[in-house]
């Protein structure tokens, strides 16, 4: 188990299947805009949909600020796109089914649980934010944007 990524680290690279079973490749995303990754336990179950829809609600914020935002969990293609469709979520949903990426960015919980982790990576690939936990859920999308703003602003 790696340990958390944080604030300073560069962001790891990974290619990992989307929703629609394409390629998503980190590289292609750094140095085009900022990244919002959050890492979720489990899609439908009652926090992460709450998060999703925090996600949805604000997407519109996060672009204005120049951000993409990509939810990472270890569920499969399939469960990825059926939690996407059924809750209209506007951003890419990635499907780490090994927790490859997961074990990357260190976004464990507690006894190597899958975490709630979120982390702002700049235009540039560097991490500017790192939050992790588990029993706030809408924290990890308000916060994000927080940092956005801030980063913007400079």
């Amino acid at each position: 188990m790696s340990k958390m990524l944080e604030v300073g680290d560069k962001a790891p690279l990974f290619v990992l299947p989307d929703q629609d079973g394409r390629n998503f490749d980190m590289a292609a995303h750094v140095g085009q805009q900022a990244i919002v990754l959050y890492f979720f336990p489990k899609s439908f179950t009652s926090g992460c949909t709450m998060e999703a829809h925090e996600f949805r609600d604000m997407h519109e914020q996060f672009q204005k600020e120049g951000a993409e935002v990509v939810g990472v969990s270890g569920d499969n293609v399939a469960t990825q796109k059926r939690f996407k469709v059924e809750h209209e979520l506007p951003f890419t949903l990635l499907a780490d089914v090994d927790n490859k990426v997961r074990d990357m960015y260190g976004a464990w919980g507690i006894a190597h649980t899958p975490g709630r982790v979120t982390f702002v990576i700049d235009k540039e690939g560097m991490i500017r934010f790192v939050l992790s936990s588990n029993v706030q859920p809408k924290k990890h999308v308000h916060e994000g944007l927080r940092i956005l703003k801030e980063i913007s602003a400079k």
